[in-house]
């Protein structure tokens, strides 16, 4: 592990904490709410072993890269033809304010996307600028925010009114077994999408290896790398589900049914097809996070205007409120990724 940057190191352990902290419970946090009977350390040791299965499934079949391809725009070479190096992202000071700021937002609940937030630093600087990662970044993201509030939408309009009411009404009887069955199979496919498209926001601090054949670009981090960020990773999860998923948790809650089995299965099933949609189209960077509140949008009003299980104007200004944040987050992260070169050398970076 030689050879780390001391600033790379830092913003390593707090992307770590800050992406998390607010994106994962938007993946788990459907599950932590139906399953909050259930000890804590059982839902962590779930949730640990999928991490652990898909960081070292990605480095062993991914031949080193545990960021499944989405650091591969975010990681040119200068020159011509085909060549490997060391890649050192040259992390200065300001590359690890972005997690840092991400950590103030996750205090206050603010569900900012944190790809953004932390990969628009690197997005505009060295050769990724040229390619215009950071316009494909979030045509990308407000395509899936679009689509998922579409599914959302649609799929809700047809369940809502036997499926969801049916949910409401029988939400203190007990589930049958084969829902919990079903809701943890789901769980395991969400979560696994999600870590396959957000561990690059936060392995994006590291060194790694690039390797350039023709058009193709690979990249690779070395072992010792991710076994440090599986055992950190472990950890903070941890933290996380012991706290019962901090403020950003409380998003999730205020919908309506996700504290039921039965109807977080169905948003779990749902997000994850459409993350696995996304991955497979490009492997350019995207936010999960305007994803879920995308979908989350589009169910409520669903819910609000067919089943009448929640107040109309309650549900429009839920949605409008999340949507402001997240495009708030975004606003934020490109201020940030002006200023702080700016601040640190008197120049802005390229875009």
């Amino acid at each position: 592990m030689g050879g780390v940057e001391i600033f790379g190191l830092i913003g390593f352990m707090l992307a770590s904490y800050a992406v998390v902290a607010n994106d994962s419970i938007q993946t788990l946090g459907t599950f932590l709410s139906s399953n909050a009977r259930r000890p804590w350390w059982v839902l962590w040791l779930f949730a640990s072993a999928i991490l652990l299965v898909v960081l070292f499934y990605g480095y062993f079949h991914g031949n080193g890269d545990v960021a499944y391809d989405r650091l591969d725009k975010l990681s040119v070479l200068p020159g011509e033809g085909d060549r490997s190096a060391v890649l050192m992202p040259g992390i200065q000071w300001w590359h690890a304010l972005p997690p840092l700021v991400l950590l103030f937002l996750t205090r206050f609940g603010i569900p900012v996307s944190t790809t953004f937030l932390v990969l628009t630093l690197f997005a505009l600087s060295g050769g990724s600028a040229g390619d215009g990662i950071l316009e494909k970044m979030i045509i990308k993201s407000a395509m899936g925010y679009v689509v998922a509030f579409a599914c959302g939408a649609v799929i809700w309009v047809i369940i809502s009114r036997t499926f969801e009411r049916w949910v409401f009404h029988t939400k203190d009887e007990l589930p049958w077994p084969y829902w919990i069955t079903f809701q943890w199979l789901t769980t395991t496919f969400l979560w696994s999408q999600w870590l396959m498209q957000d561990l690059a926001n936060i392995f994006v601090y590291l060194p790694r290896t690039v390797t350039v054949t023709g058009d193709e670009t690979h990249v690779a981090f070395s072992l010792g790398y991710v076994v440090f960020g599986a055992v950190l990773l472990v950890a903070i999860q941890g933290y996380i589900f012991a706290t019962r998923g901090g403020q950003i948790q409380k998003i999730v809650e205020r919908k309506i049914n996700t504290v039921d089995v039965r109807a977080a299965t169905i948003v779990d099933l749902i997000y994850g097809i459409i993350l696995f949609v996304f991955k497979e189209v490009s492997n350019v960077p995207m936010s999960t996070t305007w994803v879920f509140l995308g979908l989350l949008a589009g169910r409520e009003l669903a819910i609000s205007y067919v089943a009448h299980l929640r107040e109309k104007n309650e549900a429009v200004k839920d949605v409008l409120g999340d949507a402001g944040r997240a495009f708030l987050g975004l606003i934020i992260s490109i201020i940030l990724a002006f200023a702080m070169p700016l601040v640190g050398t008197g120049k802005l970076p390229s875009f």
